[in-house]
């Protein structure tokens, strides 16, 4: 592991890095998948945030644009990291799928309702073949319960079918995340939606790296955060990577030639998505939002309220109230012209979301309490 032990990177440091990194300081010219590759797939448990996601890094970027990838099976949702469905590509789906394989496992036997109904399958490679038949084709939960509730009677049919869809490795099949068809989740096996196999093995090396392409630099704690794996310090300590000091004095790891643009670098107002993976995707966020703002932003039932960044932290709260209308709240008073910035990008976003609505119209509310 190469050194730069005597480096601090600051607050600021470390969030301009962030933001070039997340395309967010500059929208890429490249295509969907490419920028899906880069980030390492975008937080997809609801069907339109990776739309919004996109948005805000994808120069030009249309609703279509993903909406045909995911129809022509190149782009899937899938729970991949945190054992959370995630939007990937195609080939990254094969490969995540198997590196998250042991979280994923862990993940099936933690919560105790669905551990009871696992101690009624014995025969757990018998329920994964039969699961496995029946997800070569599009289910949703309760028919797939349904279908699998005879030869377990003693078992909840949907705790079955949620069973099923972690034993068996399986994704979500459109309409679900279809821009304007979305419905109910349905879910199939990976390997039968995509025709191809899951790797046996897999390291998570590579992994690792693109994390820190696109999110670092980074502690081993923030990696841990984001791919719910564990045992990565000794995985990062075969890798090539350079250290950094943050200003707490925890040791950062990053690519020898990631880019770190100075703490003064321009940081435009940016929208960012309901479960944006640039609020979820470290331990410590206080590289894009402080501490005291996390509890209004990320609620005790696991939503993730869409953000606003201005000079590249998060200052306001933003949803839309009615097609062709955003209100934003902030956290504190905006200056003339951050407030005039904020109006300029919502209305940038509302020709996206609504381009059809008669008028469009963004409200900035009182500062939040």
């Amino acid at each position: 592991m190469m050194s730069s032990r005597g480096k601090v990177l600051s607050r600021r440091e470390l969030n301009r890095a962030f933001l070039e990194r997340q395309l967010l300081s500059e929208r890429a010219q490249s295509g969907v998948e490419d920028v899906l590759r880069h980030l390492v797939g975008l937080q997809a448990q609801q069907p339109a945030p990776p739309y919004f996601g996109l948005w805000s890094r994808l120069k030009g970027f249309e609703p279509d644009d993903l909406a045909r990838l995911i129809l022509d099976r190149r782009v899937v949702r899938a729970n991949l990291m945190r054992c959370t469905v995630h939007l990937v590509t195609a080939d990254d789906c094969l490969v995540l799928r198997r590196v998250t394989a042991p979280m994923i496992d862990r993940a099936l036997r933690a919560n105790p309702e669905r551990a009871a109904e696992l101690e009624k399958i014995p025969d757990l490679a018998g329920f994964a073949e039969a699961a496995r038949e029946l997800l070569a084709e599009p289910r949703g939960i309760k028919e797939l319960g349904e279908l699998l509730a005879p030869r377990w009677p003693e078992c909840e049919p949907a705790e079955l079918a949620r069973i099923a869809q972690l034993v068996v490795p399986s994704l979500q099949t459109p309409p679900r995340g279809v821009w304007g068809r979305s419905s109910r989740p349905a879910w199939a096996a990976i390997e039968s939606w995509l025709g191809r196999p899951i790797p046996a093995e897999a390291d998570p090396g590579p992994l690792l790296l693109r994390y820190l392409a696109a999110f670092g630099p980074a502690t081993v704690a923030d990696m841990q955060q984001w791919s719910g794996l564990t045992g990565l310090a000794e995985i990062c300590a075969r890798l090539e990577l350079r250290t950094f000091r943050d200003e707490r004095g925890r040791t950062l790891l990053d690519l020898p030639d990631a880019p770190l643009p100075g703490p003064d670098a321009p940081a435009p107002v940016r929208f960012l998505a309901e479960y944006d993976n640039a609020i979820l995707s470290h331990a410590d966020r206080s590289r894009i939002i402080d501490r005291s703002l996390l509890g209004a932003v990320v609620t005790k039932n696991g939503i993730v309220r869409g953000t606003v960044l201005v000079d590249g932290f998060v200052r306001a709260m933003w949803k839309i109230e009615r097609p062709g209308a955003v209100v934003v709240t902030p956290f504190a008073k905006l200056s003339g012209d951050d407030a005039s910035a904020v109006e300029e990008e919502g209305m940038r976003l509302l020709a996206f979301a609504a381009p059809a609505a008669r008028t469009h119209d963004v409200r900035l509310d009182p500062v939040a309490d």
